[in-house]
């Protein structure tokens, strides 16, 4: 008797689900429902994928769709929600197509006519940014930086002006480089590294930019696991999403010089001089 059969049956549909991170008790309740219901399984690694449902008892028909066979495999996932099938796809660990496999596969069933259906869950660039403590504001998630070199700064340079926090997956074997990279062409930030995230050795540390390369290479087990790497805003967009740092910010310097409207403002809502002032010159 098919597993599928103790429970409701699911529509026709692609079924993008996330699974944990690392720490296992974070798959939810609507994963391991749909997982259970889905007709089959479609996995990054069906090794990795073949463990995870063990653990929770599930018994399905893997099938292998990795980055190399994506649109292949494509194909063959479009035929069997043509069929009737419920399919259900699974990356190696966390939300699938970001930083993972899985895009093409999602465009190619939408392009069929076919429903993709999100199952949300972990990923590690939420639990970096709501740990890390960066100011409310914009945020982009770049994702893998180039690893040459050249390649590298030159997309760390397009990326300089822009008032948002930034966000990074890096792997162990070139953070020290990476961040050495950002602190040349970042430099007077604040930067959070987030390091297996959800495990047993999980660390988030926060600290200049300029001080992280010395900082991993201080232990060798600093530079061992997975990366979250959080480049904190520039001091004045942070300055600029705080409502009351604005408002004091205001009625200071309509009665007063810049460098002293910056000055009182600062002592009175805690944030710096320096971010204060700079936010006064670019005032209409």
């Amino acid at each position: 008797m098919n597993e599928s059969s103790h429970h409701t049956r699911l529509p026709p549909a692609l079924y993008v689900v996330a699974t944990p991170i690392g720490n296992l008790g974070d798959i939810t309740l609507r994963a391991l429902d749909t997982l259970k219901q889905a007709d089959r399984v479609a996995a990054e690694d069906t090794r990795v994928s073949g463990q995870l449902l063990a653990h929770f008892g599930i018994q399905k028909s893997l099938v292998s769709i990795r980055e190399h066979n994506e649109r292949e495999a494509a194909d063959k996932v479009v035929a069997w929600i043509d069929a009737g099938e419920a399919v259900a796809y699974v990356s190696d660990a966390g939300t699938p197509a970001v930083s993972d496999p899985g895009a093409r596969l999602v465009a190619a069933v939408r392009a069929a006519g076919h429903t993709v259906v999100p199952i949300p869950g972990a990923a590690a660039v939420t639990a970096a940014l709501c740990a890390a403590g960066v100011a409310p504001g914009p945020w982009l998630f770049y994702g893998f930086l180039a690893p040459r070199a050249s390649a590298r700064e030159a997309e760390i340079r397009a990326l300089a002006n822009l008032p948002a926090a930034l966000v990074f997956y890096e792997a162990p074997h070139r953070i020290v480089e990476t961040v050495t990279a950002l602190a040349a062409l970042l430099g007077g930030r604040e930067l959070t590294l987030a390091r297996e995230l959800t495990k047993k050795f999980e660390t988030i540390h926060t600290l200049p930019i300029e001080d992280a390369a010395s900082w991993l290479q201080a232990d060798a087990n600093r530079t061992r696991g997975e990366f979250v790497v959080v480049v904190h805003p520039p001091a004045a967009a942070e300055a600029a999403g705080d409502p009351e740092a604005l408002r004091v910010l205001d009625i200071l310097a309509a009665a007063l010089p810049p460098t002293l409207a910056a000055k009182l403002a600062a002592k009175i809502t805690g944030r710096t001089k320096a971010e204060l002032y700079q936010m006064t010159l670019k005032k209409p």
